[in-house]
């Protein structure tokens, strides 16, 4: 007796006829007949009462239901047991992110991951978004939470978005816009700039040429920087004023004043990046724990 059997007998059961359940199973029909036929002689008692149109289970056909059911759930939640355990108990993630534009995403993505996959060890790297896409390309990521680059940037990859962030203007406190509830371009043309490097952050280059386009005007030379804290550093010290995404908000607490830009531009779009095809059961994990909903931000 197998769990073949088994299970083409509680079809038949519950369908109360061989053309119903045989289209359920996707066998033929004189196959299914014969298998049941074959359950019935093992047993050495009739399980099936058959007429024309339809079967009835006879008195051990009732019983012989109850005991099938049983073994058959049994035997998938053993199955979903060993999958568990192959998935959850097992493995390393390598995951890149940008601490500023992940500061939300990542603490929430990593909790729900936990939750599901509390065997696997995730390791962060923190890099710039090239490196990032790099270390995609030749394997040394799983994933990585980052700005969304540009289309040249994801051959071979996939970006799935998580969230959008608003365009802000960097400043320190006391700097003579900090009380503005909104700035336009035209308003900072006097004010050095600070960003990121172009060879590390590409993305952020093309993002301030797109701004400037409209005027007419390139960018103005900029004070580039390789990471978030020496940029922000940077404006705190008064050395400029940068163009940063609202998530900013979360970790550089009283020491920049953050102004909406007007008109507001396109937002940062923020999200994760992997490489094409099916993703590992680990890496698939992690993407569904990303894509939970957060909790409402307080206030």
């Amino acid at each position: 007796m197998e769990l073949r059997h088994l299970r083409y007998f509680a079809t038949v059961a519950e369908e109360q006829n061989i053309t119903k359940a045989a289209a359920r199973l996707h066998v033929s029909q004189p196959p299914l007949s014969r298998q049941i036929r074959d359950l019935e002689e093992e047993l050495g008692v009739a399980l099936l009462e058959r007429s024309a149109r339809s079967v009835k289970l006879t008195e051990a056909g009732r019983v012989f239901r109850v005991e099938a059911n049983a073994v058959l759930a049994r035997a998938e939640q053993a199955r979903k047991a060993v999958r568990a355990f192959a998935n959850q108990c097992t493995g390393q993630l390598h995951v890149g992110y940008a601490p500023s534009l992940t500061v939300e995403l990542l603490p929430h993505a990593l909790r729900e991951f936990q939750k599901s996959s509390p065997g696997v060890r995730v390791t962060l790297h923190d890099l710039s978004t090239e490196e990032m896409l790099t270390g995609l390309r030749e394997g040394h990521l799983d994933l990585a939470l980052m700005i969304q680059p540009g289309k040249p940037s994801l051959s071979s990859l996939i970006f799935e978005e998580l969230r959008r962030y608003g365009v802000r203007v960097a400043v320190p406190p006391a700097h003579a816009l900090a009380e503005a509830r909104q700035v336009g371009l035209p308003a900072l043309a006097a004010e050095r700039l600070v960003g990121y490097t172009r060879q590390h952050y590409p993305e952020y280059h093309a993002f301030l040429a797109s701004r400037y386009a409209p005027l007419g005007k390139n960018p103005p030379a900029m004070e580039e920087h390789e990471s978030a804290t020496s940029l922000i550093a940077a404006v705190e010290s008064g050395r400029g004023v940068a163009f940063v995404p609202e998530s900013f908000a979360c970790f550089v607490g009283a020491r920049l004043t953050l102004i909406p830009l007007h008109p507001a531009p396109a937002s940062f779009q923020v999200g994760l990046v992997r490489r094409k095809g099916k993703p590992a059961p680990p890496v698939a994990d992690f993407i569904a724990a990303a894509q939970h909903p957060a909790p409402p931000r307080p206030g």
